[in-house]
């Protein structure tokens, strides 16, 4: 028995010397040889896994949609840590998008004929990076993502105040450098090779950086904006930088909101309040309410209504408990009956999910102009172009989405921008616009401090605002040297503490 034993155990050795062999002899290859596969398509992996939208946090924090319910959807409804759902950018984009992006730029960097593959990953890749940084402040950044060709397994953070120089100077070269007389890389499922299209999404994204430095730099943000803003920027909802879903890739929130969370998760009153109150269109466009539904089986067609006056917001800080008495108190049956984004409109499972939008890039532009870091155009012009882009882009998540036009001119000639409360009203229509892009929304609401929101009142909150997501436990645990460095440098490991250029 003994010898069989040995035997099988020599048997195995052999058998794994021989797939470590032929795993090297792969490795071994070039990487940018012609018979690999073609970089255009890793792209398009990448472009479509950079749609990632959770609810648990940042679209909470923001105070649009919130869950009621505890346990694995603990979060922003609570204002508590949840480190199984922290993580999910630091995964998605480190594992999913950077990844990738890395693996173009290596295979292409040797051939001219690809510059333009190469510095389109030179932007997505900045895009990921801007959302990790403003997620979670310090990062990997030059070692992020080099586990497959530097062999790079424990990265070494970065502080956010010397990242953000180096986002920017990759948009700035990589937009420059994309060249309508290279080759087009017609396979892009982003804008289909159309670098005009690319080089306003990578300028966009530099507008984007340079109005975050507003607070800690504003000489730097200025020059930052005033230059993105020379090489051209998205303006036009033709232009939208939007991963696009069909049948065989749905878009993620919507996969959740119309699974098993389809009763979990409602708009707030903050956000419905909003809109009731200054009677917004787009209130139609996003929400739905279930008229006496008494669980999420009762949530049927026939009790459905999108009519504006009938949508009522589920208030923060309520859990199953609470939530139900202040369903009581606001006239409903139950917490059920609270207005949810209508899973069949705007969520539904091949709605876009959006990156970069003409009403986001209007809504900057009337800031800066305001601020006078752009000379061209007026604050009050961009502020009414950043509104109606942004109930035009409504109808591309479904045509029923769509809000007419006689009653977005009517909306926007009753809310024009006034002197003196001109930034409050810039950044509340731009937490509107940024509706369902959590990531986004978060962080302007960061960087502007508005629009105006009261903190979460739940009683077991660990802080009154969350102002970053904390490292995943992975990380923690393998790359503890690395990660400690950064919190000594950072600051602690929690909900409250706040990036650099957050102040």
């Amino acid at each position: 028995m003994k010898k069989i034993v040995n035997f099988c155990v020599l048997a195995l050795f052999l058998t794994m010397i021989t797939s470590c062999e032929e795993g090297f002899d792969e490795l071994n290859k070039s990487k940018t040889s012609a018979t690999g596969i073609d970089p255009a398509f890793i792209l398009n992996n990448a472009v479509i896994n950079s749609s990632v939208v959770t609810l648990i946090f940042e679209i909470g924090i923001v105070q649009q949609i919130i869950s009621p319910n505890s346990g694995v959807l603990t979060g922003a409804n609570f204002n508590q840590d949840n480190r199984a759902t922290t993580d999910d950018n630091w995964q998605s984009y480190y594992r999913n998008v950077i990844k990738h992006t890395k693996d173009i730029i290596a295979r292409t960097k040797d051939n001219p004929a690809r510059s333009n593959l190469m510095n389109m990953a030179r932007i997505l890749q900045a895009y990921a990076f801007l959302i990790l940084t403003d997620t979670y402040g310090d990062i990997p950044y030059a070692d992020g993502g080099e586990g497959y060709y530097s062999q790079v397994f424990f990265p070494k953070y970065e502080t956010q105040q010397s990242i953000y120089p180096k986002i920017i100077k990759e948009l700035s070269e990589a937009s420059a450098a994309l060249n309508a007389s290279g080759t087009i890389e017609t396979a892009d499922v982003l804008y289909g090779g159309d670098v005009a299209k690319w080089k306003k999404f990578g300028y966009s994204l530099m507008l984007r950086a340079g109005m975050r430095l507003s607070a800690v730099d504003a000489t730097q943000a200025q020059s930052v904006v005033s230059t993105a803003f020379a090489g051209g920027v998205i303006t036009a909802n033709a232009d939208n930088a939007m991963v696009r879903h069909d049948a065989n890739y749905r878009n993620p929130i919507s996969q959740t909101l119309n699974s098993t969370e389809a009763a979990n998760y409602y708009l707030t009153k903050p956000f419905v309040d909003e809109l009731k109150n200054t009677s917004d269109p787009r209130l139609v466009s996003i929400a739905v309410r279930y008229k006496g539904a008494t669980s999420g089986t009762a949530q049927v067609p026939a009790a459905a209504s999108i009519v504006a006056a009938d949508q009522i917001g589920l208030p923060m800080g309520k859990d199953n408990t609470t939530a139900t008495a202040a369903a009581k108190a606001d006239g409903l049956v139950s917490f059920y009956e609270y207005s949810q984004v209508d899973r069949n409109r705007m969520a539904k499972l091949t709605a876009p999910m959006l990156m970069v939008t003409a009403s986001q890039t209007n809504l900057l532009l009337a800031e800066a102009r305001l601020k006078g870091w752009i000379s061209a155009g007026t604050a009050a012009q961009y502020f009414a172009d950043g509104i109606k882009a942004n109930m035009d882009q409504m109808a591309s998540f479904d045509a029923k989405c769509a809000v007419p036009a006689a009653d977005r001119d009517a909306y926007i000639a009753a809310n024009p921008l006034n002197t003196g409360t001109e930034l409050k009203q810039i950044n509340t229509q731009y937490w509107i616009s940024s509706f369902l892009n959590g990531q986004e929304a978060f962080a302007n609401f960061r960087r502007s401090g508005f629009p105006d929101l009261a903190p979460n009142p739940y009683p077991g909150k660990e802080v009154a605002w969350i102002n970053r997501l904390t490292f995943p436990n992975s990380e923690i645990s393998v790359n503890t040297v690395n990660v400690n460095a950064a919190i000594a440098v950072m600051g602690p490991d929690n909900l409250g503490t706040k990036v650099w250029w957050d102040k």
